[in-house]
């Protein structure tokens, strides 16, 4: 088999890859049943820009696992005509199990209708009204942190992780990370990217220095994983081919020592 760019998929990577993506498109439905109630494929399908088809394999799938169940949909009229359509919705079980999406879904369409009717700006102006209030909180949890930003995105980690984010700063050659293993609204900022750029915002005015995002949840990574350069190293910006292998560089760089603060 191969992908659209015409390379072989085989291989454990290739796999893992898979596993991941059917993983985040049944998370996606599992949030859109519980949000409707009920769906037929092509309504699932159009909602996530997949085929009817790829959305029957996943809902195939999540019934032979005890999370889906179908039934006829009721005929429009008293015509009956060829196959009749199934409505897909969640066991009680499955609702039990993934109740924390019902809220999700909320905050999703809550997002899409301001998105509607207020564009873009308004969608910013929600991100950064929501992280108003832990911003307040993990300022005064890191005062007397001192002006050393990676002193002090020791203490953010610290009290982010107070607020539930399962936080740790590491100390690495160009400078320092914090990384957030966990991440309240992963499934709403999916579709939202601006909820991370909001918070991002809020880690750079906290620390006091300019920091760059290297990976989310929300985008599929395992950890949220921010870098803090050392003011102490600040170089000109890289540019063409060199700025590419820069940013990579800083996802690999030899951790030096790590302060542990999520324990």
């Amino acid at each position: 088999m191969k992908n659209r760019a015409g390379l072989p998929l085989s291989g454990p990577a290739t796999g893992a890859v898979a596993a991941g993506s059917d993983g985040r498109t049944r998370d996606r439905l599992v949030a859109l049943l519980l949000e409707r109630g009920a769906a037929t494929a092509a309504q699932l399908g159009a909602e996530l820009g997949l085929s009817p088809a790829a959305i029957r394999r996943h809902l195939d799938a999540m019934s032979a696992d005890g999370d889906v169940l179908a039934r006829d949909a009721p005929p429009r009229d008293n015509r009956r005509r060829g196959r009749p359509a199934k409505v897909f919705r969640l066991t009680d079980t499955a609702r039990s199990r993934h109740g924390r999406y019902r809220y999700d879904g909320m905050a999703a369409a809550a997002l899409r209708w301001i998105a509607g009717n207020g564009g873009e700006a308004a969608v910013e102006a929600f991100a950064a009204a929501q992280v108003e209030g832990l911003e307040a909180r993990c300022r005064a949890a890191i005062e007397g942190a001192g002006d050393e930003p990676i002193a002090r995105a020791e203490a953010l980690a610290s009290a982010l992780s107070a607020e539930g984010y399962a936080a740790n700063a590491s100390t690495i050659a160009s400078g320092g990370q914090l990384c957030q293993h966990h991440c309240p609204v992963a499934h709403v900022a999916a579709e939202f990217p601006q909820l991370c750029e909001a918070e991002t915002a809020v880690i750079s005015r906290l620390i006091g220095t300019h920091v760059q995002r290297l990976a989310t949840i929300a985008h599929g990574d395992g950890v949220c994983t921010t870098h803090i350069p050392d003011p102490r190293r600040v170089e000109p910006a890289p540019s063409g081919a060199a700025a590419t292998s820069s940013a990579a560089d800083l996802s690999t760089d030899h951790v030096t020592s790590t302060v542990r603060t999520d324990k």
